[in-house]
């Protein structure tokens, strides 16, 4: 029998755990309060095993980052640029081909492309990006463009965000990645990322995207100034919506990085808080069936662990990632697919190679 240090984990979410009750606000808050590392991991696992037993999912995916040129600047980002700023780029679309083959040859399952919301790109540069890539890689998933980028895509085309959605789709969009949400509450977005949309907005884009059959994914940025009670306010709205779409794939944790931001103050994220972060997302997110660890954010050690911390998806083969180590991140930009699952395998779980709808990939 597992031993807990924490009567409040042994004696009332144990039992909502074992019971499949739905845990509260202020069970969030106890949770992340709670010095019981190994007790949160514990109870996390059998919410893991529940949905997905021993199976860890990966993905041989390909990171395409098309532009750094953003109106936006917001406070935490270290890769965004102004227009004819030092180290600002923006991709062709013939530069976008020639990175999508330059791995493999573009055998991969997924395509990940995000940017900043360059001001002068129009609509059609997006569409003829999903379009080529499409004509050219037709088997591959492209996962593109976050919320915020759909609310600057609709924006320039002078089109609803449905209309937009129902465009790009057409083109050649198939999911939705889950960043821009950050930290829902407005008064963090307030300090972190003015500019950019609300989380409301945020949450009424991914709304609209999963009526129209589009999937995503979620995210939420932590370790900067949020408070404990920021953090689970955004988990319970994350699953709110869940209950109403159905189409979030995964959640993924995505740790802080300081360097090179306006938050450079901020301290890196611990082991312990990531591993944390992790399991009181399984156990508050009853409704998502997969939780990520994005070790490009967290390092592959810690990724590994936290397989026993809630996580079935260790992400995948990246290749090439410029936004968290702009900021600082030391890991590798690309892990092989080996290696991935021998790390899957040295945890205890049997690695299933998957695409980016969790279908797995013979």
């Amino acid at each position: 029998m597992f031993s807990f240090s924490d009567p409040f984990l042994k004696n009332v979410i144990e039992n909502k755990v074992i019971n499949q009750e739905r845990l509260s606000f202020d069970d969030g808050v106890s949770l992340f309060n709670s010095h019981d590392l190994l007790g949160l991991g514990y109870l996390a696992n059998i919410v893991r095993e529940r949905k997905n037993g021993q199976l860890t999912y990966f993905i041989n995916n390909r990171h395409i980052n098309h532009t750094n040129i953003c109106k936006n600047l917001c406070r935490f980002c270290a890769f965004s640029k102004s227009k004819g700023e030092e180290n600002a780029y923006a991709m062709s679309i013939e530069e976008i081909l020639q990175a999508a083959e330059s791995y493999n040859d573009g055998r991969v399952s997924e395509f990940h492309i995000v940017g900043g919301l360059h001001p002068d790109f129009p609509f059609s540069y997006y569409l003829g990006m999903l379009g080529e890539l499409k004509g050219k890689f037709p088997k591959v998933h492209i996962q593109a463009f976050t919320a915020v980028e759909i609310a600057h895509l609709a924006d320039i085309a002078g089109l609803t965000v449905r209309q937009a959605l129902i465009e790009l789709r057409e083109a050649g969009l198939d999911s939705l990645p889950g960043g821009g949400a950050e930290i829902i509450n407005p008064d963090v977005r307030e300090k972190i990322c003015p500019e950019k949309i609300s989380g409301k907005k945020w949450l009424e884009i991914m709304k609209t995207a999963h009526g129209l059959g589009i999937k995503s994914n979620a995210t939420m940025l932590y370790g900067h100034v949020e408070s404990t009670e920021d953090r689970v306010n955004h988990l319970i709205q994350l699953r709110d919506l869940q209950d109403n779409t159905g189409g979030f794939l995964a959640f993924i944790p995505l740790a802080f990085h300081p360097k090179n931001t306006g938050l450079d103050n901020v301290d890196f994220t611990t082991g312990q808080l990531d591993l944390k972060v992790l399991a009181v997302s399984r156990l508050m997110l009853d409704n998502f069936p997969h939780i990520k660890a994005f070790w490009i954010m967290i390092g592959p050690k810690i990724a590994q662990l936290s397989l026993s911390f809630g996580v079935d998806d260790i992400d995948g083969t990246v290749v090439e990632e410029k936004i968290t180590h702009a900021a600082g991140a030391n890991t590798e930009e690309y892990i092989e697919k080996n290696r991935l699952i021998s790390l899957i395998q040295e945890a205890g779980r049997e690695p299933v190679e998957r695409d980016t709808l969790y279908n797995a990939v013979s």
